[in-house]
């Protein structure tokens, strides 16, 4: 019996040998970070001055009030990227060219253009017709665009990767297109697109930070304000690494809730393709 595989399992030699390499690996990286800790330490970063201002409440508060707006901006981006994505993935898929068209243009269109072009023409654009607009509206419009565009494609590869099968099976029992999508493609299709929606929420989460460029008072530049205070020395890399460690956390918790959802989605799957008990009755048919 021939089988296809895409790579052969390492013997003991290949074991070894990506044994070594990782060790080797794991050491290159304790190292660097042990250098990086080391200039920090030399160069007086962990000075108790510079750190002394995040014992006070007022700075504590202004953290906690840039990692509100972080929050803000990233949660009404995350909504309307979602809802952006839903709509031009449908019209992506849809059998009616008249409508595919524009879709395929607007997705690749704000996919090519880099994300800090967004915001600026979110924030200057309006100016230039001499619309008010805020700094979050313009940081959310930038935000949507372009990761509504690169969720939209996750959504339509993640509905075309559902074997062909299914779509064909359901239409074989007299299903319309819409129900065949809301009732066999989709959940199905979330299972696998789930970890890329949310690696691209995580992404989103982090171009927050990009916000710094018109003056919206987000993480990052409320650290550049806690860093360029002249009384506690100048203390940017303590800010940052604080800022850092935040943001770190607020990754984490996004991942882990993604683990969580992979789990109980899997529960139920494997829940609901639980056979049926042998009865009787079954027996006799």
């Amino acid at each position: 019996m021939s089988s296809s595989v895409l790579y052969d399992l390492p013997g003991p030699r290949g074991r070894r040998r990506n044994l070594i390499i990782g060790v080797l690996a794991t050491l290159a990286i304790a190292a660097l970070i042990a250098f990086v800790v080391y200039r920090f330490y030399r160069t007086g970063q962990f000075e108790e001055r510079r750190w002394a201002q995040f014992e006070y409440q007022a700075v504590q508060m202004e953290l906690v009030n840039g990692l509100v707006a972080t929050l803000k901006a990233a949660g009404i981006a995350t909504v309307l990227a979602l809802l952006f994505g839903a709509i031009f993935a449908a019209g992506r898929l849809s059998d009616h060219r008249i409508l595919r068209g524009p879709s395929v243009a607007v997705v690749e269109l704000f996919r090519a253009i880099p994300l800090l072009i967004l915001i600026f023409f979110g924030y200057y654009v309006p100016l230039q017709y001499g619309w008010s607009i805020s700094n979050l509206w313009a940081l959310v419009i930038g935000l949507t665009l372009y990761n509504g565009s690169v969720l939209a494609e996750i959504f339509r590869a993640g509905i075309n990767a559902v074997p062909r099968g299914q779509s064909e099976a359901a239409y074989a029992i007299g299903l319309r297109k819409s129900q065949v999508m809301r009732m066999i493609l989709l959940p199905q299709a979330v299972r696998s697109m789930l970890p890329a929606i949310v690696s691209q929420l995580v992404v989103l989460l982090k171009d927050t930070a990009l916000g710094f460029i018109i003056t919206y008072p987000e993480l990052l530049t409320v650290g550049k304000t806690i860093g360029g205070r002249l009384t506690f020395g100048f203390p940017y890399v303590p800010a940052y690494l604080v800022v850092a460690a935040i943001y770190i956390g607020i990754c984490g918790l996004l991942s882990a809730l993604a683990w969580w959802l992979q789990r109980r989605m899997g529960r139920v799957r494997t829940t609901a393709a639980k056979p049926l008990p042998v009865t009787d009755a079954t027996r006799q048919i």
